[in-house]
């Protein structure tokens, strides 16, 4: 009977470690792969260091800011001489966000931009929203917003007020120098 329970452990043990090494590439292994990668630019910003006025942000609009902790950003700047891989990237990234676990939040164009604005999570409450953007004669960013308690509806205010609001680009310039 213990040889039995014995086997059963094992068997279970390697089912489980078989299944969780699956050919599915999660957004946050696409980071640490490419973090330092060439034509990849990396960066963790913590939301204290980009200073926002606040002071005209509505009550779900501070309370979406509150929840976030930090951002994690990649970014890819497209290179004349490697199309190629750049394409084959973006279609990485497409696919990866493609998966059933991201839920569609908010889409938009302008100016040939793409952006798109998917989360993990419940409609209630959010364990990551990513906001992905591409431009063809750019490259792509992905912004990986992780934090506590956050709520996805909020979090749609929050980029809005982001979208409005006047932040120094001394804050950011590491990656806006990167894309030039």
């Amino acid at each position: 009977m213990q040889r039995a329970i014995k086997y059963l452990a094992y068997a279970l043990l390697t089912a489980v470690i078989f299944t969780s090494c699956g050919d599915n590439v999660s957004l946050q292994r696409y980071y640490v792969d490419n973090q330092e990668s060439k034509n990849f630019i990396s960066q963790d910003l913590p939301l204290s260091l980009i200073e926002l006025d606040k002071s005209n942000f509505t009550e779900a609009q501070k309370e979406a800011y509150n929840s976030v902790n930090k951002l994690n950003f990649l970014g890819y700047k497209v290179n004349e001489t490697d199309t190629e891989t750049y394409l084959a990237e973006l279609a990485k990234i497409k696919t990866i966000l493609s998966d059933s676990k991201y839920n569609g939040l908010m889409e938009f164009s302008d100016k040939g931009n793409k952006i798109s604005v998917k989360y993990i999570g419940t409609d209630e409450e959010a364990d990551e929203v990513i906001v992905f953007g591409s431009a063809k004669d750019m490259g792509f960013g992905i912004v990986r917003i992780l934090g506590d308690d956050m709520n996805p509806d909020k979090m749609v205010t929050l980029i809005s007020a982001f979208q409005n609001a006047n932040i120094e680009e001394g804050q950011i310039e590491n990656i806006m120098n990167y894309f030039k």
